[in-house]
């Protein structure tokens, strides 16, 4: 059989202004200083402000810049390293979580949902809404859902609603013997309630861990929790908690 060779494809406008901001942000720019609006960076660097658009959503999904509200686009610091390894393999709200418990309802959980915790897809389920802040900074947005059948004894606990009533759940998640978790990581963007939670703009680059906790050989509780992809790393090993990785007083690389 012959050999078929690609043509060679032209390097996208958007792409090489992604090189030439990624060296100015090296050498003109310092950490968390706030960028020129676009019409005067597109003036300098002589391109649409479409293309400096994407140059720009590029350089945000890499972790190089942040946009915020109020605020306009900045430099961001090195993403902290979120350990999903080994040492996170106890039930959520245990005595080394990082977690804070907001609130919890019992509501009717999305079709994949209920397809993964084998409920019928119109039974209510706990949804346990927890957030996770680091360095005074939102760093993830928890929903933890579930069945309950895996917390039978909840309603002899006087904690109707809130707050309360999460704590009440990932207490009783305690009574079961956690055998193994899955956990599965992909790219996303974030959902209206997601970006106020973690101060974002809807649509912005996230990255969504899915945790199956299994007990008694099903899966007794499901964690969708959605990190800032600008500003978390994600690692795989036995050291738990999230750790801003500091280095010397240097800009933007």
């Amino acid at each position: 059989m012959g050999t078929t060779q690609l043509e060679t494809v032209p390097e996208p406008k958007y792409w090489h202004l992604r090189t030439v901001l990624t060296e100015a942000l090296d050498s003109e720019f310092s950490v968390g200083e706030i960028l020129p609006n676009e019409r005067d960076l597109a003036a300098r660097f002589g391109v649409a402000r479409a293309t400096l658009r994407q140059a720009l959503e590029q350089l945000e999904l890499e972790g190089r810049l942040q946009r915020r509200r109020g605020v306009g686009t900045t430099v961001a610091p090195p993403r902290m390293g979120v350990s999903v390894g080994t040492a996170q393999h106890t039930w959520p709200g245990g005595p080394h979580d990082a977690w804070q418990a907001l609130d919890c309802a019992l509501e009717v959980p999305p079709a994949a949902v209920a397809e993964t915790l084998v409920t019928g897809r119109d039974e209510p389920v706990h949804v346990v809404r927890r957030s996770r802040v680091s360095h005074g900074q939102p760093v993830a947005a928890e929903l933890l859902y579930v069945p309950a059948e895996s917390v039978p004894d909840l309603s002899a606990i006087d904690a109707p609603s809130g707050a309360a009533r999460a704590r009440a759940v990932l207490r009783e998640l305690q009574r079961l013997e956690l055998e193994r978790q899955e956990n599965a990581v992909e790219l996303g963007s974030a959902r209206a309630d997601d970006a106020k939670e973690l101060d974002r703009l809807p649509g912005a680059p996230v990255l969504v861990v899915t945790t199956r906790c299994i007990a008694r050989g099903r899966t007794a509780a499901l964690s969708v929790a959605t990190y800032r992809a600008d500003t978390c790393r994600l690692t795989f090993g036995d050291s738990g908690g999230v750790e801003i990785h500091h280095g010397p007083e240097r800009r933007a690389s």
